[in-house]
């Protein structure tokens, strides 16, 4: 039997239209609280990163401020993700019909869904966003411990702070990257916004993108 596509607070709604709730109020607050924290954490490193975009420290009350406050978001981010990541980690986990998926990015790409097998909560690109996001946050947060100089500079070398330096910098334009596609794919997929502020989809929308999901939340059958 495959693992369960559902998680709590799923449900179906009889009506005209079909209503589905697909994700909670906690976890609506947690990933909000993560989106924020990325946001925030890429506009105040990129400050810090380069003179060029050094003016966004303006946005942070200034270069010392942005300095001080950049860590510390780093801190929520990791902590909230971390919420994310133990909410959502289970249906996240790869199958062999993600293999299938990955393999018709062409018809993913040009909307023919009838090509794709069925697909659980998550399709296989917002499975790679999620195991992408956890690996790169995990580095960042590890590297940004070495470079933090305010509480932690007596514990590692000058080669090893610069070397952190490098890393740090990388993963965050990676993260970026990451970021960018998921919103992208966010936008395009119509529905996935409201899906994440209203926390519910329309019966159609679950039929078209997560028939298997929506399978599982009718039938109560994996």
């Amino acid at each position: 039997m495959s693992k369960s596509e559902v998680d709590a607070g799923d449900g179906v709604h009889r009506g005209k239209p079909v209503i589905v709730d697909r994700y909670s109020l906690g976890a609506r607050i947690n990933h909000w609280i993560t989106a924020i924290s990325l946001v925030l954490l890429g506009l105040s490193g990129l400050a810090l990163f380069t003179p060029v975009l050094y003016p966004l420290t303006g946005l942070f009350g200034g270069g010392a401020t942005t300095r001080m406050l950049h860590p510390w978001i780093g801190v929520v981010l990791f902590l909230s993700f971390l919420g994310l990541f133990f909410r959502f980690f289970r249906l996240n986990l790869w199958e062999r019909t993600d293999n299938v998926w990955m393999s018709r990015l062409r018809d993913v790409l040009a909307g023919d869904e009838n090509k794709l097998p069925e697909v659980g909560k998550y399709n296989a690109g917002q499975k790679m966003v999620f195991w992408s996001m956890s690996l790169l946050i995990l580095v960042l947060i590890t590297s940004g411990v070495v470079i933090w100089d305010q509480y932690f500079s007596s514990y590692f070398t000058i080669e090893q702070k610069r070397i952190a330096v490098l890393i740090h910098s990388a993963t965050a334009i990676v993260a970026i990257c990451v970021w960018i596609v998921h919103v992208y794919a966010a936008i395009w997929v119509r529905g996935t916004i409201g899906a994440m502020t209203r926390g519910q989809v329309t019966g159609g929308w679950a039929w078209r993108h997560h028939r298997k999901w929506l399978r599982e939340l009718v039938t109560g059958k994996n």
